[in-house]
């Protein structure tokens, strides 16, 4: 249960709560151990002493012990309660806070169906052990080992005859053990599976409908939903041939207490009153064992989820602030200097996606990133703001290292608008806000109206206070790409990337966002990672990638003299000819 201990530091702030628990745990369990005695006591002094009073007397005892049993039981079982959910709300906060804090290539080994399991269904399993660990977790062997003592107090004789049952009964639970944990490690596993598959597909639906896919993601799920089950099969098949046979073992000792407690009983060696009580006792050992066979199937399964939810935990964290790291200047220039880049995705640095990339983008300056899919368009750009560290040379600010700077003065001068248009729960003004929140309504507006962006906007059914559905399903593809770019621009940034930001907008609009953007990127350095041509026209340079490396670089009029490359994608997507001239002639004038 390494994982489980390594779980209890999350228990710490509630050592107090805890301690009063298990007190009044304790409490209960001699209030519980205390009952067959006072039965013994009614049975031997009252009954075969005709003496009434004791009788009243001690029933009234009994009485009084069991309500106040079950006040404390009360007590505990509140506290145990307010103990498990603080566990798990905390474990909760520090899971989402570390995931939070994922650079992009914890991300990339992570799947989101597998941090959705840890943060839902493997926390409520810790919590639920929380809760058992401090109720019946405890209760259980602390019943069976005072009720061995008391067996033993109230007749030896009698608990030597017990012994080899018990001996019997701890080693079928103990081979129960041994059996089920590592099935309900499979079990757990193949959970995870399930809930991959399901998270999977209803975050993707409509592709899946788009497609014509659903039969295949139906039969995806049942394949893991029938794995899923049968292993559950398995372990419960197990589990159901225990109980009947701890069952027969407990029947078969209450049988071997009568009759040979009976024998003594008629030698005079034991009273009517001692066989009643360590049958209770008897009764009360062996219940505690059958409690702690179950709850090894719970803390099994504790256990898998505790070493999922430790490894999410303990991931190393790929991009984070450096011991030396010093903020980033809030004057800088906006100077970006590539020096023999080079990147990987892997660990081992096989299979660069980036090579040899040398790169000067100067104050000001507008860079286009050109290429074919998977020529590094986007992971040349992923670096300036650190989302990933090179594998080989520097990326510099101002001449700063990236990898030198906090990460947090880092993204205050650079602003990004990514590929994958995210938008959160909130009105759209919330949305544009997302990285200013403090902004005022008539910088939100500006940032929206250079985006082109504000005109839908009010069209909205509330306008800037409409609300953002589920995945802003209420809101077109070009629409949500604008409101990004919005919510990228007013943060002011230094250093503007735009991420193939325009994709789903019109070329007319298109235009219109770039003719306000050449305003607002005075004194600002921009990068455009773009797949339409007529979006990089008028860029200050203009950079084609191929297969991870600059395959030519320079303005418009440039790269068509002397680059193949260029001029094949200008031709696949503007033509050649009048528009060639024209576009000659644009450059010159500029």
């Amino acid at each position: 249960m390494k994982h489980l201990r390594k779980i209890l530091r999350f228990a710490a702030p509630y050592w107090q709560r805890s301690a009063l628990a298990l007190l009044f745990l304790v409490s209960v369990v001699l209030m519980d151990l205390a009952i067959p005695r006072l039965i013994e006591r009614i049975i031997d002094q009252g009954i075969a002493g005709h003496d009434l009073p004791l009788v009243l007397n001690t029933t009234l005892l009994m009485l009084g012990i069991t309500v106040l049993s079950t006040l404390f039981a009360i007590g505990n079982n509140i506290l145990s309660v307010q103990v498990g959910e603080g566990v798990g709300r905390d474990l909760r906060e520090a899971l989402f806070s570390k995931i939070m804090n994922f650079s992009f290539s914890n991300l990339d080994r992570m799947r989101t169906g597998q941090l959705m399991v840890r943060l839902t269904s493997d926390i409520s399993m810790i919590q639920r052990v929380a809760r058992v660990s401090i109720r019946i977790g405890t209760r259980a062997p602390l019943l069976m080992i005072g009720s061995i003592i008391l067996m033993v107090s109230t007749s030896p004789q009698l608990a030597l005859w017990i012994l080899p049952l018990l001996l019997a009964m701890g080693a079928i639970i103990v081979g129960f053990i041994t059996k089920t944990h590592p099935l309900y490690l499979i079990v757990q596993s193949k959970l995870d599976a399930l809930n991959t598959v399901l998270q999977e597909n209803i975050a993707g639906v409509r592709v899946v409908k788009a497609f014509t896919r659903a039969e295949h993601e139906i039969s995806r799920f049942a394949n893991a939903n029938q794995d899923f089950t049968e292993d559950t099969i398995r372990v419960m098949q197990i589990t159901a041939l225990l109980n009947p046979g701890l069952t027969f073992l407990i029947n078969l000792g209450i049988v071997m207490i009568i009759w040979i407690g009976g024998m003594h009983s008629m030698r005079g060696d034991l009273s009517l009153g001692q066989i009643v009580a360590f049958t209770n006792y008897l009764l009360t050992t062996l219940t505690p064992l059958v409690i702690m066979s179950n709850l090894a199937q719970v803390l099994a399964a504790a256990n898998a989820s505790a070493e999922r939810i430790n490894h999410a935990l303990e991931e190393p964290i790929a991009v984070q602030d450096q011991p030396e790291a010093v903020p980033l200047p809030k004057d800088i220039a906006g100077q970006v200097t590539f020096e023999k880049v080079s990147f990987s995705y892997t660990d081992d640095g096989t299979e660069p996606v980036l090579e040899e990339i040398n790169l000067v983008a100067n104050p000001g300056e507008t860079i286009a990133i050109l290429g074919a899919t998977g020529s590094g368009k986007s992971t040349l750009v992923n670096l300036i703001p650190r989302f990933y560290d090179v594998t080989r040379g520097r990326v510099l600010i101002d001449g700063y290292d990236v990898r030198q700077v906090t990460h947090d003065s880092l993204m205050a001068q650079v602003g990004v608008a990514l590929q994958e248009t995210v938008l959160f729960s909130g009105s759209v003004r919330d949305n544009i806000r997302y990285g200013k929140p403090a902004a005022s309504d008539e910088e939100v507006i500006a940032a929206a109206k250079a985006a082109q962006a504000h005109d839908f906007i009010l069209d909205l059914p509330e306008g800037y206070d409409t609300p953002v559905k589920q995945r802003g399903v209420n809101l077109s593809g070009g629409q949500k790409q604008r409101i990004a770019i919005a919510r990228a621009l007013l943060v002011q940034p230094k250093i503007l990337i735009l991420d193939d930001s325009t994709s789903a907008v019109d070329v007319e609009t298109e235009a219109k966002i770039q003719a306000a953007l050449d305003e607002l990127l005075k004194n600002r350095t921009c990068f455009i990672v773009a797949q339409r041509i007529s979006t990089v026209l008028n860029a200050d340079k203009i950079v084609v990638l191929e297969k991870g490396r600059i395959a030519a670089a320079g303005r418009h009029a440039e790269l068509m003299q002397s680059s193949q490359i260029y001029r094949e994608i200008f031709d696949s997507q503007l033509g050649d000819g009048a528009i060639l001239e024209q576009s000659k002639g644009e450059a010159a004038h500029g």
